[in-house]
């Protein structure tokens, strides 16, 4: 078992997983509080979500503390649980009817490209990203690695 936890410590293709997930799950919770929770919220509405408010902060933070977790790599098979389903929820209800490629070139006008609405091929490469992350490890740099490494009385494991 301590050989599997080591080759899962030096993984180092999680870092930028890790790096790249958390920090898109982190922008776009920084996005939706820098444009007001209310606009978010009145888009929930117009999904016909049931209690929208509560659901744009759950959302917010979800994707604000989910994100920061996986940067640190800090409880990511937890904090992944409610971010699968964050991903899982605008899947269905945004970007489905959308059909799967996230680049939808509509013209190019003087202004430069004009792009149409996203499908869910990026959320599908998120679930991929934090799948990868909960079956093969945080990898190294990461807070799971510490804890695992320093037992309750603050003591180095000797194991």
């Amino acid at each position: 078992m301590d050989r599997i936890l080591q080759s899962r410590e030096k993984a180092w293709w999680a870092l930028p997983l890790r790096l790249i997930i958390g920090y898109g799950f982190m922008e776009h919770g920084w996005a939706k509080l820098a444009r007001g929770p209310e606009h978010f919220t009145a888009i929930l509405a117009a999904l016909h979500m049931p209690v929208p408010g509560l659901l744009a902060w759950a959302t917010i933070l979800t994707e604000l503390f989910g994100g920061f977790a996986v940067l640190a790599g800090a409880f990511i098979p937890v904090a992944s649980i409610p971010m699968a389903i964050v991903l899982a929820v605008a899947i269905i209800t945004v970007h489905l009817p959308n059909g799967f490629s996230s680049i939808k070139l509509q013209a190019i006008t003087p202004d430069g490209a004009r792009f149409g609405q996203p499908g869910y091929e990026t959320d599908l490469l998120y679930l991929a990203g934090l799948a990868a992350l909960v079956l093969g490890g945080s990898g190294p740099l990461a807070f799971d690695g510490f804890l695992r490494r320093w037992n309750i009385s603050g003591r180095p494991n000797s194991a």
